[in-house]
């Protein structure tokens, strides 16, 4: 396993990170618009992964409180009691999200951030997270006032360091702007949507982070699996056939996506690699990407996903997989 600093913190992380959206089921009972998955694994079947993971040198863990309504933190902290030390590890958890039907019970009002930090300690079982994220921008909420809240929360040690995830780039730098002249605790890394088939963060967001070193993580490295595997129009999984945001995300642009996952193909049949370790192997090969968060439902995502850590593209074979890339509409999953 490789280990690098996340951004410009002293905070080393490793460069796969396990997410943890799929782990666990959700125990609240539903209301209406509760956010609910009918893919998520058992804490059962969870388990072995995250464990897995440990022994594949991987320290870096990603959850969100609204990931199945509280029970992925909850899962997450339970194997680690059981597996880890949790001094050794670096833990995500993010913030934004309803997790109650009430008018407070989402965003980043002062209100929703210290109630949400203790909730997620409380499941995860731990007095503090490594990286709190803020998982989208708050439109309706004083910029200054979720920023001088996580401010608060990483001064009382409930959190190490700060990030942020998918929003514009002229709002990450507004906020970091913010953050510098007031001396509040400064975001470290940006958890953004960024994989072969969406590279419009490459035109400023990237460049942005780059400049000011932020840590990058993306979300979603192989498109929710569409280039792990070959070009097919039929769903191939039950997350496939009911996860709606990514029905958000790809509906509109299959013309685009299917020569890009047939370039894909190609090249891992050239190599004699899996599909998703090529499309692992060309992120890792930008410099700005610090450790691309992983999902894993079978015993072969982990393997796979630190086993591209050692494979390398040449010019020529970025530029293959690249090429046939064309311009997005409107930004994808900032909401």
């Amino acid at each position: 396993m490789q280990y690098v600093r996340l951004g410009r913190s002293g905070l080393r992380v490793s460069r796969v990170c396990l997410g943890c959206m799929s782990y666990g089921r959700t125990q609240v009972q539903p209301w209406p618009g509760m956010v609910q998955w009918a893919w998520s694994l058992a804490e059962e079947e969870s388990r072995p992964y995250i464990k897995r993971a440990l022994e594949l040198g991987i320290n870096f863990f990603d959850t969100a409180n609204i990931y199945s309504q509280g029970e992925s933190e909850a899962v997450l902290g339970r194997a680690i009691r059981d597996f880890a030390r949790r001094d050794e590890l670096v833990i995500a958890t993010k913030v934004h999200g309803a997790m109650r039907p009430d008018v407070n019970g989402r965003g980043l009002s002062r209100k929703a951030i210290f109630t949400e930090i203790d909730q997620s300690l409380k499941r995860l079982g731990t007095d503090y997270v490594d990286l709190y994220i803020i998982h989208r921008f708050d439109g309706e909420t004083p910029v200054e006032e979720t920023l001088e809240a996580l401010n608060d929360v990483v001064r009382s040690g409930k959190a190490r360091y700060l990030g942020a995830s998918s929003m514009y780039a002229w709002q990450f730098m507004k906020a970091l702007g913010m953050q510098r002249a007031n001396g509040w605790s400064s975001f470290v890394s940006m958890q953004n949507y960024y994989n072969l088939l969406y590279r419009e963060e490459e035109r400023e967001m990237l460049r942005l982070c780059a400049s000011e070193c932020i840590g990058v993580t993306p979300w979603s490295p192989l498109a929710r699996g569409r280039l792990a595997r070959p070009w097919s129009d039929t769903p191939a999984s039950e997350r496939a056939k009911t996860d709606q945001f990514a029905k958000a995300l790809y509906e509109k642009s299959v013309d685009l996506d299917k020569p890009v996952v047939q370039r894909v193909q190609e090249l891992a049949q050239k190599r004699h690699l899996p599909a998703s370790q090529v499309a692992l192997a060309w992120l890792f090969s930008k410099p700005v990407v610090t450790a691309p968060i992983v999902g894993a439902t079978k015993p072969h995502h982990l393997e796979d996903a630190v086993k591209a850590l050692e494979v390398k593209l040449d010019e020529g074979e970025i530029q293959m997989l690249e090429e046939p890339y064309q311009p997005h509409g409107a930004p994808v999953g900032f909401s």
